[in-house]
Formats: structure tokens, C-alpha cells, sequence
């Protein structure tokens, strides 16, 4: 609003390891900003069409490696009628040398991926040992309906196979975080809807 005076943004305590966190439904008093120790490694999972790309586009500009934007480079470069399933063994790669490259330089990262498979949390976790920081999981918790929604305004879905298994996996994330344990491989994890990740505007790594 014109003229209004600029609220500081709300930073989170700190995390400990263990810690799990359920910001849903805490929109007014969830957090604006998440931050963690410098070096550390920050993977955003939830359902397709569930928001991890907004949040991330949002919250950590410039900050992530996407696995969307990928994808999306790759497609202005094919041809509009040729199927994403033939090319998207390229993608991956693409997106995974991206990934493996920055892990090696030991910088602060957040990363949009299938976080939902376990092998995926082993290698950033081992990654983040190795250098002695931590992973963390932020998990969005958006209802089937709403991420079916979400694909559909970006003009892109998944097979239903793929949707299925997604949401099988995701339902054991938050079944693991529900009962007060983090996912094996992550240091914490945080917990949030769609409002309170609407909520949220920076994602920091600070010394």
C-alpha cells in the first residue's frame, strides 16, 4: 500500500538437528524468511503442480537449481510437436550435471527436485556431510486437487501413473514428519501449505 511503512521481515529460529516444524495453518504468525548455516542444502519437494517452482522463483531468485527451468530451456530449443518423453533423458542430465557441479563447489544451495525419492536425499545428504553441513526438507503439503489445479495453470501435467506415484511418496514424507521424525538424511524439516508458503519471501544461508 502507498505510503505504508515497510514491516522487517520475521526470521525463523534457528534449527536444530531433529527438528521438524509444521508452519501450516500459521499464515500470521509463520515466518517470512527461512534461513540456515552457510553451506548448507535446502530441497524443496511436494506434489507436481504443488508449488515448489513458485515458492522457489519467489523466496530464492537467482539462489536454486530447478529442475523446471531445465526443462523449460530444453523446450524452446525442440520442436513444438516433438513429445517431452523422447528428449527427456537429456533433461535430466542436463539438470543432474547442473546439480553435481554446484555440490562439488561447496556452495549454499536450494534445490528443486524429486526429493520425493530416497536417493535423491542420500546424495545431497552425503554431499552435505561431506563438507560438514546439513540438508534440509521443505515439504509442501498441497492437497491432490491442488496440485492437479497447479498444473493445469501452468499448462503442463504428469502421466497419472507418475502423479501416483508422487503422492505415495509424499503421503510417507509427511507421515514421517507428522510422527515428529525427519526423513532419513535430513538434518530438519519444515512443513508448509500453500498459504504459508505464499507467506514466505526469502529463503537465506547465513555464516
Amino acid at each position: 500500500m502507498e505510503g505504508a511503512r515497510a514491516r522487517p521481515l520475521a526470521a525463523a529460529p534457528a534449527q536444530t538437528a531433529g527438528t521438524v516444524r509444521d508452519l501450516r495453518g500459521r499464515v500470521a504468525r509463520g515466518p517470512r524468511r527461512l534461513s540456515f548455516a552457510a553451506g548448507d542444502i535446502v530441497v524443496v519437494s511436494g506434489l507436481p503442480g504443488g508449488g515448489k517452482s513458485t515458492l522457489i522463483k519467489r523466496a530464492a531468485p537467482g539462489g536454486a537449481i530447478d529442475s523446471q527451468d531445465v526443462r523449460e530451456r530444453w523446450e524452446r530449443r525442440m520442436p513444438a510437436a516433438l513429445p517431452y518423453a523422447v528428449y527427456r533423458p537429456l533433461v535430466r542430465a542436463s539438470h543432474y550435471w547442473t546439480l553435481w557441479r554446484e555440490l562439488r563447489s561447496g556452495a549454499s544451495l536450494v534445490v528443486h527436485d524429486c526429493g520425493t525419492q530416497s536417493w535423491v536425499r542420500a546424495l545431497l545428504a552425503a554431499s552435505a556431510r561431506r563438507r560438514g553441513r546439513r540438508l534440509h526438507l521443505l515439504l509442501l503439503d498441497a492437497t491432490p486437487e491442488e496440485a492437479l489445479a497447479g498444473q493445469a495453470a501452468r499448462g503442463r501435467g504428469v502421466s497419472a501413473y507418475a502423479f501416483a506415484r508422487h503422492r505415495a511418496a509424499v503421503t510417507g514424507l509427511l507421515s514421517a514428519a507428522e510422527s515428529g521424525h525427519a526423513p532419513s538424511g535430513c538434518a530438519t524439516t519444515t512443513l508448509l501449505d500453500r498459504p504459508a508458503a505464499a507467506n514466505l519471501t526469502e529463503i537465506t544461508f547465513t555464516p
